[in-house]
């Protein structure tokens, strides 16, 4: 399978479905020496420059989430706590755990001189190992569904977690609930030897990058795509290719990257949407994605889908 280097994507474990849900095999498993588990608080992971647990080596200038073993936590876990199981890889296994009742659980656990708790966003840009990283946004995108969805969308009782993270069931009226996932459609439009990038207001100045969208229930990916070209810029698309996905931006939604081909120069922004765009030609593309922003702009860095995306224009590669 082609594998793209898109940040949040190639997680290493295999979640074994099949095995998270049977509640004994789960908690057999958790009390195995070969299971590590990650911290959270509040959103946050926790995270340290350790011996990198997938790598195998040590530096001191990479972070790594800092993973215990159950006897680390001193029988301080409390039913309150979610723990829930991320996967296998070999003979290890891997969960994490929310320790959000805490007010400092730095203190409660003697976490001080060990390391500390840091957002995704933080975490991101960093020189942390990419299959841990996928790990953590795992677990951040089910813990939140967890926290989020404490109480039965059908009848408003009270939910009970099961399957390790993996399912919610409300005993009263039988109702099963599943962490979802929103699809969000990402492209590029091409024109000959040019493609066109956007700008919000919201972006930094100078920044430009591929127009994104939401999907829309009963719609098609290649329809979302179509869609968005037009509505966001006027751009009418003859062919849209799948490039790659990315899990982003977390809890839920996950942007599906297509390189689609205009009719025409021709555009028409939504000023709502959209603040400024315009046609790029492949060099002023290939100077940016180098690191040389003379020409007075630049595009999301590597860890986003869309630089990907430019990226592959510019090497001619799908």
């Amino acid at each position: 399978m082609k594998v793209y280097p898109n940040i949040f994507s190639n997680n290493p474990v295999d979640r074994v479905s099949d095995l998270r849900s049977d509640p004994e095999w789960v908690k057999k498993t958790l009390k195995s020496d070969k299971t590590m588990i990650a911290l959270f608080w509040r959103g946050k992971a926790f995270v340290s420059t350790v011996r990198n647990l997938i790598s195998g080596h040590a530096d001191a200038d990479q972070l790594s989430p800092a993973w215990f073993p159950l006897d680390f936590f001193k029988n301080q876990l409390t039913d309150q706590d979610n723990l829930i199981f991320l996967g296998l890889i070999g003979d290890m296994s891997f969960f994490a755990v929310d320790l959000s009742r805490l007010s400092n659980p730095e203190d409660v656990l003697g976490l001080n001189e060990l390391g500390n708790f840091e957002d995704l966003m933080v975490l991101a840009p960093q020189s942390i190992d990419p299959g841990e990283l996928a790990m953590i946004g795992q677990a951040k995108a089910i813990f939140e569904w967890n926290n989020s969805h404490q109480f039965c969308s059908r009848c408003g009782e009270e939910s009970v977690m099961v399957e390790a993270g993996y399912k919610r069931i409300c005993h009263k009226c039988n109702s099963e609930h599943f962490p979802r996932t929103d699809p969000v459609v990402i492209m590029l439009a091409t024109y000959k030897d040019t493609a066109f990038l956007g700008r919000q207001k919201r972006f930094p100045p100078g920044m430009y990058s591929a127009l994104a969208g939401f999907i829309e229930p009963g719609e098609s990916i290649e329809e979302a795509v179509a869609r968005e070209l037009k509505e966001e810029a006027g751009i009418e698309i003859v062919k849209a290719e799948y490039h790659s996905s990315q899990p982003w931006a977390f809890p839920n939604s996950l942007m599906i990257g297509y390189i689609a081909e205009s009719t025409s120069e021709n555009f028409k922004l939504d000023e709502v949407e959209i603040d400024e765009g315009r046609w790029f030609t492949k060099d002023e593309l290939k100077e940016t994605i180098n690191g040389n922003n003379k020409n007075g702009f630049f595009v999301p860095p590597p860890m986003a889908i869309a630089h990907h995306l430019i990226k592959a224009f510019v090497e001619n590669k799908k």
